[in-house]
């Protein structure tokens, strides 16, 4: 049928209904319309259902919590490669990676004196164990790792530190980077200052009784002293107690300890391109995660994305030119292990990377796109979230920010994308027994495996690239 506008608000109103899609065909040094019509239809089937969701229950269910080196991590290797193969992706293989062996064993925080209460706990990630008797001591609270900073040693000498910093809520995350220095760095800070262990409020939203674990960088000029989380309602208890004036003693205990280190694997499979074969699309997500909970949100979501992204782009009839690569990468929990190794491997073919993005943020939904490339190349990342629009994503802007997995490939020149998921209530689970399954919502699922796949399709099909990129600068 051929419509007939009866006026200008009409021609208008057609108008702004194609505007999104018609800017993206305005691109045609970067897209055919072919190219553009098939990313567009797969945004569309991805957010009418997708396996995703199947592959997240899968791993939680076979596998489960897979923390590095365990025996957990090392079935998480042979069910990705199962995966992998059985979706029919192409060089299904493993990189042999070296990574440290943490165990958890149990914990224990309690207030002595003078209102005794046993605390919600979870020993940090590489923490050091306690005697066996545990440590007692007078507690000294700082409300962030600055004030700790600035504290006397003689205020600390043998005393446990309390480091009580609540963090925020956003989407973005921000509230995380801004108190996790307190988890990462605090255990040697107040070491250095005399204490004898340190205790923090746990690094997440949550208002449960739930504590968050996670790593903590022990610094090679410092002791190396326990280090524990606590819940947030918890903290409370222990902030009133100290805020009421009277001395309060803290004791704490820890079986945690370090065995050698243990091999696992990055595992690797392929949706191989047409003329540019040789020409890589990293799609990365990361296969251990901390044993406290099933590892669903943190970050078998992100497996299940990239993953299902991928599966969908191979069933095209259109497939793309370049090569898109998923890579489940090793022990990104404590040291990216995996991430280094990749980089390693890749040596000089890390020119090859044309492109490389990352879930690791939860299951989405995906709320802004955003870059870090040349850029010649922004009026391409432009025309990429005009075809993603239609999914409620905003253009952000160029100063994108890789997850922990596709940093070291950004350090060395490879342009990212930076599809921001959703993180308003990710921290209420993160790194917590509540990580199941019961936590992942299908429909943000879907809508984030829609986003990946369009934006791997269109950087596997872009005619030109999208240059390479300095580093990030360091931050403090």
């Amino acid at each position: 049928m051929i419509l007939q506008p009866r006026s200008v608000f009409a021609i208008i109103t057609l108008a702004c209904l194609f505007s999104p899609l018609s800017a993206a065909l305005g691109q045609g040094a970067d897209w055919s319309e072919q190219d553009l019509a098939a990313a567009a239809a797969l945004r569309d089937k991805a957010l009418a259902g997708t396996r995703a969701f199947e592959h997240v229950g899968s791993l939680v269910t076979e596998v489960g919590p897979r923390s590095a080196g365990s025996a957990g991590d090392a079935a998480a290797v042979r069910w990705a490669l199962n995966r992998l193969g059985s979706l029919g992706f192409s060089h299904v293989h493993t990189q042999d990676v070296l990574v440290p062996h943490w165990v958890r064993g149990t914990a224990e925080v309690s207030i002595v004196a003078p209102f005794p209460q046993t605390l919600v706990s979870l020993a940090l990630g590489g923490s050091i164990g306690t005697v066996a008797d545990g440590i007692e001591a007078q507690v000294v609270r700082a409300t962030s790792l600055e004030a700790l900073s600035t504290m006397s040693p003689a205020s600390i000498k043998d005393k446990i530190v309390f480091i009580d910093e609540r963090m925020q809520r956003a989407r973005d995350g921000s509230g995380y980077s801004a108190t996790v220095r307190n988890r990462g760095m605090g255990a040697s800070v107040a070491a250095n200052l005399g204490a004898v262990a340190i205790v923090i409020r746990s690094v997440g939203t949550s208002d449960e009784r739930i504590a968050h674990t996670g790593s903590v960088r022990y610094s090679t000029d410092a002791p190396r002293i326990p280090a524990f989380s606590i819940s947030n309602p918890d903290a409370d208890v222990l902030a009133r107690q100290v805020q009421a004036g009277k001395p309060v003693r803290v004791r704490v205990k820890s079986t945690a300890r370090e065995l050698p280190p243990a091999w696992s694997a990055n595992v690797i499979g392929e949706i191989p391109g047409r003329d540019r074969a040789q020409e890589i699309v990293v799609l990365g997500a990361h296969l251990d995660s901390w044993d406290p909970g099933y590892g669903a949100i943190d970050d078998g979501a992100g497996v299940a994305i990239v993953t299902e992204a991928a599966r969908l782009i191979s069933k095209l009839d259109r497939q793309p030119s370049r090569t898109i690569r998923v890579v489940l990468f090793a022990n990104e929990e404590f040291g990216t292990s995996g991430a280094r190794e990749y980089l390693r491997l890749a040596g000089d073919d890390v020119s090859k990377h044309v492109l490389a993005m990352e879930a690791d943020l939860g299951t989405g939904p995906v709320w802004r796109l955003q870059s870090r490339v040349a850029p010649d190349a922004l009026p391409a990342i432009a025309s990429m979230q005009s075809v993603l629009a239609p999914l409620n994503i905003a253009p952000g802007d160029n100063n994108g920010s890789p997850g922990s997995d596709v940093h070291p490939l950004m350090d060395a020149g490879v342009p990212i994308l930076d599809l921001s998921l959703d993180a308003t209530n990710y921290f209420d689970v993160h790194h917590t027994v509540n990580d199941t399954l019961a936590k992942v919502d299908a429909k943000s699922l879907d809508q984030s495996v829609a986003a990946f796949a369009v934006a791997a399709y269109l950087a596997a099909t872009k005619q030109g690239d999208f240059g390479r990129v300095t580093a990030e600068p360091a931050k403090n």
